[in-house]
């Protein structure tokens, strides 16, 4: 099996992290991810809209929590 931090690239400007974790002698983690910049900008597109609504009901309830006396 080929692992994925050695596979050939599938898209010119992938970029590939990898890590191993070590805690004691009966924990062993290890992880990788590939990305690319459009994969990063879809990301940050995502997280903007998702902060951009929360703070519209945040604040629709707090206007609306004033209003009741």
């Amino acid at each position: 099996m080929i692992d994925a931090a050695e596979a050939p690239l599938s898209h010119p400007e992938e970029m590939r992290a990898s890590f191993d974790l070590q805690i004691g002698n009966s924990i062993n983690m290890n992880g990788t991810a590939r990305t690319t910049p459009a994969g990063i900008i879809s990301v940050g597109i995502a997280v903007a809209a998702i902060l951009t609504a929360t703070a519209i009901l945040v604040r629709a309830a707090r206007h609306e929590h004033q209003k009741v006396p």
